[in-house]
């Protein structure tokens, strides 16, 4: 039901998805990634990240870790959108790397596939500043014990303007 023009469950999932992205920014592994997660809808979230030479492994390319993690996070929070109590948890990922990325800025592309309860499936995409896909991963996710609400960057008193 709206009120004054706004739905509520518009609002609330709007809220969701800005709470989900400031997670993404205080969580301490992101101190060594300059990223930016945005989630525009429901089972979608995009991935703003730069490839710089401390990536690289010693054949002049990013190394894997960096294609992993910026494909499971955006796949994560794509099912996590979905999710407004509980933080998912990876219990398994695949990987196809299909062209190195070199410096420059990089997009993750996170799309929810299945699931609606305990199990959700999301995969993503990289695409490089060319344009072209540099890998696609796919990972189940599952609900842990984890309340959202407690999480450091969750909660509205820590977010800007909370």
């Amino acid at each position: 039901m709206q009120r004054d023009g706004v739905d509520p469950d518009a609002a609330g999932e709007d809220a969701h998805f800005r709470a989900l992205e400031s997670l993404y920014a205080r969580a301490p592994i992101n101190r060594f990634f300059d990223s930016t997660l945005e989630i525009p809808e429901r089972g979608f979230a995009r991935i703003h990240f730069t490839i710089d030479e401390r990536h690289y492994h010693a054949g002049g390319a990013a190394h894997g870790t960096s294609y992993f993690k910026m494909l499971d996070d955006a796949a994560f929070y794509a099912a996590n959108s979905l999710v407004t109590d509980r933080f998912l948890l990876t219990t398994a990922f695949n990987l196809l790397l299909t062209r190195p990325l070199k410096v420059g800025p990089v997009v993750a592309e996170g799309r929810w596939i299945s699931g609606k309860r305990r199990v959700f499936v999301a995969d993503a995409r990289l695409i490089d500043a060319e344009g072209e896909e540099a890998a696609r991963g796919t990972g189940t996710f599952m609900r842990s014990r984890i309340p959202l609400a407690g999480l450091p960057g969750y909660r509205s008193s820590d977010r800007p303007g909370g």
